[in-house]
């Protein structure tokens, strides 16, 4: 499976209903993207999402980033992948993650256990005598070297998310060679600072809540500082980047000199403003 260059990164649950995420999916297939990311949260179903975007396209791959552990067991997630891609010409990537205490705990009644030790155990479920669990389309949402060295050793790769060319980088070295490094990164065309750098904070408001990416926000080389009153300006321009389509293509392909194998942009814009989500994805394009 080729994840190709460039791939989108869009929640399916945005207004608009299936007629609306039907157009949206066939507008990435038709820009040329390789792969449509999206994520598990309060909204649709992870696998049922992935089996209606899946038949809304012919050549585009799909892909769950994340689909939380502690949302089915391991033998349910291996069925879903397997029947997705048997079903649907293997154009399904499981990315799975952890998710975060209040998702797991507040949300699903679950007890959250240590990442590492967890992830380990529901891999092995997954490929347990499975001949072929090689070449299964995993990967794993990872920031942490503990959990970027997991998604080396039992996966395809890793997804990092809300990261810089800096944890690029540090990513790219610690999953070795040969491993997808398929980084999110947020992005808008737009050329005012102050207008560009509000929705930069209102993107990333929640999850300047979360501990795990407040600690890799630190570790890759932001200060508390930084993170404090919405974030700092150094803060939002590297999370979001901004600016003209050519400036913001610079930002992207900083991540691929840093050792990205592909690059999820992720257009941010005002609510419902779908006509400035198409107008960020067709302009950066052929980045």
């Amino acid at each position: 499976m080729q994840l190709g260059r460039l791939g989108a990164w869009y929640s399916p649950d945005k207004p608009g209903g299936p007629a609306a995420l039907r157009e949206f999916v066939g507008t990435v297939e038709r820009l040329g993207y390789g792969t449509l990311w999206y994520p598990e949260g309060r909204g649709y179903e992870s696998f049922a999402a992935a089996g209606f975007m899946l038949s809304c396209s012919s050549k585009l791959n799909i892909g769950s980033s994340i689909a939380s552990i502690y949302a089915r067991d391991f033998f349910t997630s291996r069925k879903g992948m397997t029947t997705l891609n048997d079903l649907y010409g293997g154009r399904f990537i499981l990315g799975l993650g952890v998710s975060h205490p209040p998702m797991v705990e507040g949300l699903r009644g679950h007890t959250y256990e240590k990442p590492i030790p967890a992830m380990r155990r529901y891999l092995k479920g997954i490929c347990q005598g499975e001949a072929d669990a090689e070449n299964f389309p995993l990967a794993l949402a990872a920031l942490g070297p503990l959990m970027l060295k997991l998604s080396g050793e039992m996966t395809r790769g890793a997804l990092p998310y809300n990261t810089n060319p800096r944890h690029t980088a540090e990513a790219a070295k610690i999953l070795g060679p040969n491993k997808w490094c398929a980084i999110e990164q947020k992005v808008t065309i737009e050329t005012d600072p102050t207008k560009a750098r509000a929705l930069g904070r209102k993107e990333l408001g929640r999850y300047l809540t979360l501990d795990n990416y407040r600690n890799n926000f630190l570790r890759i080389g932001f200060t508390e500082a930084d993170l404090g009153n919405g974030g700092s300006d150094n803060f939002i321009d590297q999370m979001v980047l901004w600016g003209s389509a050519s400036k913001v293509k610079e930002g992207l392909r900083a991540h691929f000199a840093a050792g990205a194998t592909h690059v999820a942009i992720q257009p941010v814009h005002n609510d419902g403003d779908i006509a400035a989500r198409d107008h960020i994805l067709t302009a950066l394009a052929d980045t």
